[in-house]
C-alpha cells in the first residue's frame, strides 16, 4: 500500500464515502485527514483541523482504537490520539492500524492474533499503544502493513518488522513469527532504505540509490525476481539493474514501481489486470507499463486486498486499471478524475482508501488558527515544561501577554526549561493550551483539577470554564467523585451545586461504586447534610 499526502482542496471531500454519509456538514468541514478502511469499507478514521482524531464504523476486532468493541454510527473521539499529527497511517486485513506521528512515534491496536501489534503478545489492543520494542530511540517517518504483519521507516534509512512471517515477510531469515520490532538487515545493512510498502504477504524497500528489494511471498512473482520462490531476507530485483526507483507500492499480490523519470514498472498478480500490461498474465519480472509517453509525476497507488491501481500524469490526467467494479480493465484507463483517490472511491471493491488522505488547508490563517496551530510544536518554540517526564513546547512572549503570573515569572529568568511538580501533565498541558485557544478540553473529573490550577494561577476566567465544564458533565456515576474533588479544592459553589445534584439523584448515586469508596468524613458529612437537607423524609 502506498501512503501519500495529497493537496485536494481546502476541504477534504470525503462525501463520495458512504460511511461519512451522517456527518453534519459542520463537521465534514473540519475534517483535514481520513482513511477508510474495513472489508466493507464500513470503518473510518479522520483528523479534524484543530487535531482531534474520530472513529467511526463497525469497529471489527477493536480497529477503532475506542477501548471497546461497540459499533458506532456517530463519531467518537480517540483522546490517545488527539493532537499527535499522524503522518502516516496503514491498514491490515486482521485487522490492525499503524500510525506514526511528527514525533516519529509509532502506535498499533486492533487484531494481534499473530503479534501485528509489536507488543511482544497475541492480545488484541482495543486502545492504541506505543510500540516501544527497539523503536524508542528512532524516529519512524512512514509505517506499511500486510495482512497480518507490519514494517516501519525509521529517518536513518533503517527498516523494522514485526508480526506473522510464514512466508519470510517479516525479513528476519526465518518463517517464525516475530514478536516485537526487529531490524530488517542482511543485505539491507549499511543501506539507506527511503520508502516502504506491503502486499498481503510480503515487503518491499526501496533504497536511495535506486535499488528495489523484496522478501516474503512469491508464488504470484509480486517480488520481481524472476521466479516464484518465496524470499526469508530481502532480495534485490536484478532486472530493475539501472533504473532508478524512486517510490514503490504494493497490492494484494502485485507491485508498481516509479521511476525518476516518470514511468511505472509492474509484476506479480495479473488475474484482474492490475498490472496493465494488457492481458491478464503474472509477471514474474518488472514489465513497463504503457502509459501514452505519458509521464506520472504522483506515485502509482494500489490497495492491499483489492485488485485496483491508479497513477496520475504530469498533465493532471488519472488513469485505472485492474479490477474496477466487476471488470479487468487490463490496460491503464482514462478517467475524468481530478485525484487518484476518486478511483477507489467509485471503482474499487470495497471501495476503501487504503492511505490516509490529507489535505493542507487554505494557505490563510487567522491569528487564532495560528496560535492553535503553533501551540506544543517545537519547531519554534523557545521554552519548554517538563510535566512528568513530559515535555510541552511554548512561546515566552504569548505566555507575557496572556497570563499574568507567567509575565512576573518569565521577566525574573532567561531558563528555557522549567520543571512543573505541583500539577499533572494532562492539567497543566490543558492550562497551556487554554492561553492559546480560550478553550479547555476535559473531561469533568480532569477538569477539577484545572480548576485548583486556576484558583492557583488567579486565572478568573479559567476557573469560570472549567467549573462550567464539570456541571455540564456531572453525572449519577461521577457525582460523588466531583463532589469529592470540589471538597478537596475548597471550591464552596462547586460544591453546593454536586451535593445538590447528589441529593436530587439519592437513590442512583448512592448505588454507585464511588459511593461505596466515599471517604469516612466525607460520607459521615454528606449524610449529616443530606439530613438536614430533608434528604431522608418519607
Amino acid at each position: 500500500v502506498l501512503y501519500v499526502f495529497v493537496a485536494l482542496s481546502s476541504m477534504l471531500d470525503v462525501g463520495k464515502w458512504p460511511v461519512f454519509a451522517l456527518l453534519p456538514p459542520e463537521e465534514l468541514r473540519l475534517i483535514r485527514q481520513a482513511c477508510v478502511f474495513g472489508s466493507a469499507a464500513n470503518e473510518a478514521l479522520y483528523v479534524t483541523v484543530n487535531d482531534e482524531v474520530f472513529a467511526l464504523g463497525t469497529n471489527c476486532s477493536g480497529c477503532l482504537g475506542l477501548g471497546d468493541l461497540q459499533s458506532t454510527i456517530e463519531p467518537r473521539r480517540i483522546d490517545v490520539l488527539c493532537g499527535k499529527k499522524i503522518v502516516s497511517l496503514s491498514y491490515g486485513t486482521g485487522p490492525h492500524v499503524v500510525i506514526a506521528t511528527a514525533d516519529g512515534e509509532v502506535f498499533a491496536w486492533g487484531h494481534n492474533g499473530y503479534s501485528q501489534l509489536g507488543n511482544g503478545t497475541t492480545n488484541h489492543g482495543l486502545t492504541p499503544a506505543l510500540v516501544s520494542t527497539n523503536l524508542l530511540s528512532k524516529r519512524v517517518t512512514e509505517v506499511a502493513c500486510g495482512s497480518h504483519h507490519t514494517i516501519a521507516l525509521t529517518t536513518d534509512g533503517e527498516v523494522y518488522a514485526w508480526g506473522y512471517n510464514n512466508s519470510g515477510q517479516v525479513g528476519s531469515g526465518s518463517t517464525a513469527n516475530q514478536p516485537t520490532p526487529r531490524r530488517v538487515s542482511s543485505c539491507l545493512q549499511n543501506k539507506v532504505v527511503v520508502n516502504i510498502a506491503c502486499g498481503q504477504l510480503c515487503s518491499m524497500a526501496v533504497l536511495d540509490n535506486g535499488e528495489i528489494y523484496g522478501w516474503g511471498y512469491n508464488c504470484n512473482g509480486q517480488l520481481g525476481l524472476g521466479n516464484n520462490g518465496n524470499q526469508q531476507t530481502p532480495c534485490r530485483i536484478a532486472a530493475l539493474q539501472g533504473v532508478n526507483i524512486v517510490q514503490v507500492a504494493c497490492g494484494y499480490a502485485h507491485t508498481l514501481a516509479l521511476t525518476d523519470e516518470g514511468f511505472v514498472y509492474a509484476w506479480g498478480a495479473n488475474s484482474y489486470g492490475q498490472l496493465g500490461t494488457g492481458n491478464k498474465s503474472n509477471q514474474a519480472l518488472p514489465t513497463l507499463i504503457n502509459t501514452d509517453k505519458e509521464r506520472l509525476v504522483l506515485y502509482p497507488e494500489i490497495c492491499d486486498r483489492i485488485h485496483t491501481s491508479a497513477a496520475k500524469t504530469q498533465s493532471g490526467q488519472v488513469l485505472m486499471w485492474g479490477q474496477c467494479r466487476g471488470q479487468a480493465v487490463a490496460s491503464p484507463h482514462l478517467t475524468h478524475f481530478t485525484g487518484t483517490d476518486d478511483v477507489f472511491a467509485c471503482f474499487a471493491t470495497p471501495a476503501v482508501t487504503w492511505h490516509l488522505l490529507s489535505v493542507d488547508g487554505d494557505d490563510y490563517l487567522t491569528v487564532a488558527q495560528s496560535l492553535k496551530k503553533e501551540f506544543d510544536s517545537p519547531e519554534i518554540s523557545d521554552l519548554k515544561f517538563l510535566v512528568d517526564g513530559k515535555c510541552i513546547h511554548v512561546h515566552k512572549a504569548l505566555l507575557k501577554i496572556r497570563c499574568e503570573h507567567f509575565r512576573a515569572l518569565l521577566n525574573e529568568t532567561d531558563e528555557d526549561n522549567i520543571e512543573i511538580h505541583q500539577f499533572s501533565y494532562l492539567v497543566y498541558r490543558a492550562f497551556l493550551e487554554y492561553l492559546y485557544t480560550d478553550t479547555i478540553n476535559l473531561p469533568p473529573e480532569d477538569a477539577i483539577g484545572l480548576l485548583d490550577l486556576a484558583t492557583f494561577y488567579r486565572e478568573t476566567r479559567l476557573k469560570r470554564l472549567c467549573q462550567e465544564t464539570i456541571k455540564r458533565g456531572i453525572s449519577e456515576e461521577n457525582a460523588i467523585t466531583l463532589l469529592s474533588a470540589a471538597v478537596k479544592y475548597e471550591a464552596r459553589d462547586l460544591e453546593e451545586f454536586c451535593f445538590k445534584f447528589c441529593v436530587n439523584h439519592l437513590t442512583a448515586v448512592t448505588q454507585t461504586q464511588a459511593f461505596a469508596d466515599m471517604d469516612h468524613d466525607l460520607l459521615k458529612n454528606f449524610i449529616s447534610k443530606a439530613s438536614r437537607y430533608g434528604a431522608f423524609k418519607n
